[in-house]
């Protein structure tokens, strides 16, 4: 809590049935939400006004070899880098577990959080998510012979989970395909992108 804040809280007599702590968590509620970057089709643009998504990627990059417009592309793909996305159906219902910058299901985010360790990780959480995507195309390389690179592969796999994608699963979803290029060609654009702000800083 700031001084300011502290000394605000001090001076005043909260109305009856609220307490002192629940006052700061009613004036610290006013905090804005994380937003998406204004210009999702830039790579260089979303790392200048997100340095620390800038870090995130690199450090993600550096620890399982994803590179970051792979990274940014699967994101990008699967919640429009919105930190609260959750998919729904048709009826306005929650379609499934999937939330956050990954759109991870609790089940796989469980295993992430048990494999790394990093058991207090949360979904809307970007360096967090981006963690977790670099860890599972590191698994599907590991499990499945897929350069981490390959975009369109890694997508179909992190789509469809590892034995989906042993059965061939994607095959059958014309749709998802079509997914899965798209998310290539926004990791190919981001990474010419990347090399030319690269050059110029």
């Amino acid at each position: 809590m700031s001084f300011r804040l502290a000394s605000y809280l001090g001076s005043i007599s909260p109305p009856p049935g609220i307490t002192l702590a629940l006052a700061v968590v009613l004036a610290g509620g006013c905090a804005t939400a994380p937003k998406p970057p204004h210009e999702p089709d830039d790579a260089c643009a979303i790392l200048a006004e997100k340095p620390k998504w800038d870090i995130a990627l690199h450090k993600v990059q550096h620890r399982w070899g994803v590179p970051v417009e792979v990274q940014l592309a699967i994101i990008r793909n699967e919640s429009s880098f919105r930190h609260d996305a959750r998919p729904r159906s048709a009826s306005g219902e929650y379609a499934s577990s999937a939330y956050g910058y990954s759109q991870a299901i609790d089940g796989t985010w469980d295993w992430y959080r048990n494999e790394t360790g990093r058991r207090s990780a949360k979904r809307t959480n970007f360096a967090d998510a981006a963690d977790f995507i670099g860890w599972y195309a590191n698994v599907s390389r590991q499990l499945l012979g897929l350069a981490v690179g390959d975009a369109y592969h890694q997508y179909l796999a992190y789509h469809e989970g590892h034995t989906g994608f042993r059965r061939g699963t994607y095959r059958k979803k014309p749709w998802l395909q079509r997914y899965a290029r798209q998310v290539a060609r926004h990791a190919h654009t981001y990474r010419v992108q990347l090399s030319r702000c690269r050059v110029r800083s």
